[in-house]
Parts: structure tokens; C-alpha cells; sequence
């Protein structure tokens, strides 16, 4: 039977907790001329998300005001982006964000890959279910009718939150697997997605790993050297993503902040959205990565291209190095 590993957030319940102290202290910070944002990311930096929707409740019933509206109202920019984020519950946060990359002109696949293709069952139900609840929309509706192809069946595929996450791994069905991979791709001209959707969306991720290491061995490169040879486009990147976090998930989401602060410019959209939805799961395992891949701290990239209150948050969230 496989190990599970087991993964850190960054922020942490509070000690002591006091709802009604912090949603007068929230109250404090945005009432009259002018905002305290030090005083704002001091709670909600500080609190994680279940103690956060208690701050909200109370809120309302001590001050007859809605929390989300108020900092909306009080609040600016990416830093209030990254703030209205940490207030949504994660299921209702990925929601929005898928929604956003869906709807207007264009998609953005890499949010769906994102959110999709490393999300556990349960939290993929949850995602359907607020998108439903929040949108009355269809998830799986919308993301036949914004992609295509492959990359539109591999997500559908997802969609069913169905993926088999039992621990136990069945090491001949490892090998069988590994070879109808094989030959489903590298071992002859054109490739079977097919064969490689039903595989990698199905099977658990410790006997991926199993069957992983098996098509090494009788493909004599790894299964990522492989997709890259045999495939192309977003399902090439999808498949990838799942790969990549069978074998090691924090690997996969340092990549992902990485390429949001790369070069000219910043994918703040991304750098929020990975920095929020990693802070209660595995932050402190993508930190660690972050600092062995790239030579310096998560917290340093991000003082570096980003600035004032917004970045403050983010650090915030992030922690000490």
C-alpha cells in the first residue's frame, strides 16, 4: 500500500480565535476617512478560510453591512482582488475562477488545468456544486462548449470527479497499463489520446505512479518525455499537469508561480490565485521547492515584482522564509 504524503498550508487556524473581535476590528479599519489596510491583512492574512467565513457572518449581524461589499467599496487593485479572494470559500473562489476563464472572447486553459487536473474528488464536487449554486450554470456545459477536442474529453473526464483514490496499488495492472500506454503511443506512428485520457483520469495516484515507472522501463524515457514527443497543444499541457502532480504535486505549483512572475511583467491573476488557493494545503512544501528550483525564496520573487499593500498580503499569506 502507498504512503500518503502529507502536505503544510502556510496560514494556519488562529489561536484564541474571536470572530466578533476581528469583525470589529475589520469594522474599525474601513469605517470614517481613509482605510487601515495594515490592520485588514492582520486578520485576514491570519485566519484561515473556515474562521473567515465566520468573520463574515458575524460581521453582518454585529454591523447590518456585508463584509465582500465593504472591502470591495474600501479597497483597490490587485490587493483588492487577492483580499476578496481569501473571503470565498475555496470551492466558491475556484468557481470564479473558472467562470472567469470561460466566459467573454477566448478561454484561459491553463486555469481549467489548473483547477481540474489537480483537484481531489471531493473538491471537484464542491467546485461543480458552487458553480451551480453560484452561476446557474453547468460546469461540465460550459467546458464542452468553450474547448474541443481531446483537451475538451480529458476535462469532461474530470469533471466526474470519479477518480479512484484508494491507497492500494496493484502493481500487475501497473505493467498491463504501462505497456497499453506504450503502445498507445510511442510504439508506433500517431497516438491513442484515448487510451491515455481513460488511464490518467481514472486511476489513482499511487498506482499512476506505479504505472509510471513501469513505462520507463519499457519505453527507456519517462512518461513526460513521452507526451511531449507524442502530443501537442492542452491536452498535452493537461496530461502533463496530472503527471506531474502524481509524482509531485508542490514541483507542479512552484512551475506554476514561477511562470506568473517570469520575464516582463506579472500574471497577477495567477500569482492571487495560486498563492490563495495553495495557502490551506501545500504552500509550505511549494515554498521549499520554489527556493531549491529557482535559488531564492517565494517571498523574495514576489517582493520583487509586485509592491504596497498588495504585496504585504501576499508575504503575508506566504510566511517566513
Amino acid at each position: 500500500m502507498a504512503q500518503k504524503t502529507q502536505y503544510h498550508g502556510t496560514v494556519q487556524p488562529a489561536a484564541h480565535f474571536n470572530s466578533e473581535a476581528d469583525a470589529a476590528a475589520l469594522r474599525k479599519a474601513m469605517k470614517g476617512l481613509g482605510t487601515d489596510e495594515a490592520a485588514i491583512i492582520n486578520v485576514i492574512a491570519h485566519r484561515n478560510n473556515a474562521q473567515r467565513q465566520e468573520i463574515k457572518l458575524k460581521y453582518k449581524l454585529l454591523h447590518g453591512s456585508d463584509l465582500i461589499e465593504d472591502l470591495h467599496s474600501d479597497l483597490g487593485g490587485h490587493f483588492r482582488t487577492a483580499a476578496l479572494a481569501l473571503m470565498e470559500t475555496k470551492a466558491v473562489y475556484d468557481a470564479h475562477c473558472l467562470r472567469n476563464a470561460m466566459k467573454g472572447l477566448g478561454t484561459d486553459e491553463n486555469v481549467l488545468i489548473e483547477t481540474l487536473a489537480t483537484q481531489t474528488n471531493q473538491e471537484i464536487k464542491d467546485t461543480v456544486a458552487a458553480y451551480s449554486t453560484v452561476f446557474k450554470r453547468n460546469l461540465e456545459q460550459d467546458v464542452v462548449s468553450e474547448t474541443s477536442g481531446n483537451f475538451k474529453k480529458f476535462l469532461v473526464s474530470l469533471c466526474q470527479g470519479a477518480r479512484d483514490e484508494s491507497p492500494a496499488v496493484d502493481q500487475e495492472k501497473a505493467k498491463r497499463e504501462a505497456q497499453e500506454l506504450y503502445e498507445a503511443g510511442e510504439k508506433h506512428w500517431g497516438t491513442d489520446e484515448s487510451k491515455f485520457n481513460f488511464i490518467i483520469a481514472s486511476r489513482s495516484i499511487p498506482q499512476l505512479k506505479a504505472t509510471f515507472n513501469e513505462y520507463a522501463k519499457i519505453a527507456k524515457r519517462d512518461i513526460l518525455s513521452s507526451i511531449d514527443r507524442e502530443m501537442s497543444g492542452d491536452v498535452k499541457r493537461a496530461f502533463n499537469a496530472v503527471v506531474q502532480c502524481a509524482y509531485n504535486r508542490p514541483v507542479y505549483f512552484a512551475e506554476r508561480l514561477h511562470h506568473s512572475m517570469k520575464g516582463a511583467g506579472t500574471d497577477d491573476d495567477a500569482l492571487i490565485r495560486l498563492v490563495v488557493s495553495r495557502s490551506e494545503i501545500d504552500l509550505a512544501e511549494i515554498k521549499q521547492v520554489f527556493l531549491a528550483s529557482y535559488g531564492k525564496t517565494l517571498t523574495s520573487w514576489i517582493e520583487a515584482d509586485v509592491s504596497g499593500d498588495y504585496r504585504k498580503l501576499l508575504v503575508a499569506i506566504v510566511g517566513p522564509n
